[in-house]
This record gives C-alpha cells, structure tokens and sequence, in this order.
C-alpha cells in the first residue's frame, strides 16, 4: 500500500467515482487542484459515465500517466510511442491482476450498459463491489512507476522531468 492508494480508496468510499478516485488522489504528482482534477474525471466513472467499458480506475491512472509523462507534440513519433508503451504496460499489468480492464467484466456484469442513476453507496454496495480494491490497485501501479519499481512487458520507462527512455521496467 501507498499514500496515493490509501487516499485513492478513502475518496472512493466518500463517494467519488472510481476515475476520481484514482486521479484525484495523484493532484500531489500532477499539480492539478482538486476540484479540477474531480471535475476532469467525473464522466469516467462506472466503465465511461456508467456505459461498463474500460474501468473508471484503469482510466484514471492513464489520466495520471498522460498529466505526468504524456506527449504535447503531435509529430514527435518516438514520444507518442514511448507513452503508449506505458500506457499498454500499466493496462497489461492491471489485466494480470484483475483478469479485465473492462468494468462489466470486472463486475460480472453480463450487460453492455447501465442506467445513469448510479447506486446509493451503502454497506451493502462496498460488499458486492470490488472497486474499492481496484482504484486501490491503479495506484499502486502508478506509485511502481513513478517509483521505478513497475515490473511489466519490458518496455521503456520515462524520466518525469526529461520526457526520455530511462531504464527498462
């Protein structure tokens, strides 16, 4: 566990979607304040605003990913590549452990969307749902990361300041 776990949990059982959760929780790393940082990852929640696709978590820690190590230049080629190796080995690393970077799936859901009305957070609900370990779980890939410590496929890891292939994850 980490300090950015730990918060990113704390901020799902407040009631925070799991893309808030997990982004909000890294505003330390990002230099975003918090209300931007909940505003920016308020639609990714429930799978993409409840549609059960790609998990809210898995979608804030590329948020986090893209804030930190991301590319501005269209035409730099070799940067675009760089960040989607990251961005493939933290969702490859999430799908090892979790089986699935879709939500439905993630939550036995057999449909493809939901109704928008999120459910009432209660006792029962954290029961029943794994979500609160899952945001968990992004932040801890992240912290691996930003740490050095992310073991993966193999592909590149940036520096945070220079935006250059460093050392192998």
């Amino acid at each position: 566990m980490s300090e950015h776990s730990e918060l990113a949990k704390e901020l799902f059982k407040k009631g925070y979607n799991c893309s808030q959760s997990v982004f909000a929780a890294f505003c330390d790393e990002t230099g975003l304040d918090l209300e931007t940082a909940l505003k920016i990852a308020s639609s990714f929640g429930g799978g993409m605003g409840r549609l059960r696709e790609v998990c809210g978590a898995v979608t804030g820690m590329f948020m986090v990913a893209g804030m930190i190590y991301g590319y501005s230049d269209p035409l730099d080629k070799a940067a675009k590549i760089e960040h989607y190796k990251l961005i493939q080995s933290m969702g490859k690393k999430f799908k090892y452990e979790n089986g699935s970077i879709i939500c439905r799936e993630l939550l036995g859901l057999s449909v493809k969307s939901d109704t928008p009305i999120p459910e009432d957070r209660t006792e029962e609900y954290y029961k029943k749902r794994p979500c609160a370990e899952l945001v968990e779980q992004a932040a801890i890939i992240l912290d691996e990361y930003i740490n050095g410590t992310l073991k993966s496929t193999g592909s590149v890891c940036r520096s945070r300041n220079v935006g250059t292939p460093t050392q192998k994850c």
